[in-house]
């Protein structure tokens, strides 16, 4: 069966490549656009749900389609992927020195002989970034791979030796959770 994977990030390819799936990406149009009001883990199980059905709509036969989505959460505050440095800088700021969580949305849309069948799940990973010192946080942000990344780090790069630990998955906090995208697919093989 055709399995798609509907998101560009090249993060995300990397741990769909890991997992040794077959697939193309169809990146999705969907618009994202937070709603306050629903709890942390729905927000995201939102956006990955509106990016799968998204690509979903628009292909067709039998396939398996993946949308995902990673949110950083910390007191009460979301923080999504920064647009200019100084806010990067910010998020960082706020993070230093705490726990925060990492929340991904998994949704998977299966259409086989006509009848589809949809997964919508989340992975919460708890991480605790150092001190940082504003050296330290302008050296990252100097990278130039803030600006993509929720939270404006990415634990995959230089930006590891901030991280003091992880509680849960790894992988869910690069942006897939294969744990569970793992169980979904094994079902349709």
């Amino acid at each position: 069966m055709k399995v798609i994977l509907a998101s560009a990030s090249p993060r995300r390819k990397e741990l769909m490549d890991m997992m040794g799936v077959d697939y193309e990406v169809i990146p999705s149009n969907f618009e994202e656009k937070r709603d306050e009001s629903l709890e942390r883990t729905k927000q995201v199980e939102l956006l990955s749900y509106g990016k799968a059905k998204e690509v979903f709509e628009r292909t067709t036969g039998n396939r398996i389609v993946i949308g995902s989505d990673t949110l950083v959460y910390c007191n009460g505050k979301f923080y999504g992927k920064p647009k200019v440095e100084e806010v990067a800088k910010q998020m960082l700021r706020e993070l230093s020195g705490k726990t925060h969580e990492v929340i991904t949305g998994l949704t998977v849309f299966v259409e086989k002989d006509g009848k589809v069948e949809e997964t919508i799940q989340h992975n919460v990973t708890k991480i605790h970034i150092k001190d940082m010192s504003e050296e330290e946080i302008d050296q990252w942000i100097g990278t130039g791979k803030a600006l993509d990344k929720a939270g404006a780090y990415a634990i995959q790069e230089e930006f590891c030796v901030f991280i003091d630990f992880i509680e849960g998955s790894y992988y869910s906090t690069i942006g897939l959770p294969v744990h569970q995208l793992y169980d979904v697919l094994k079902k349709y093989n």
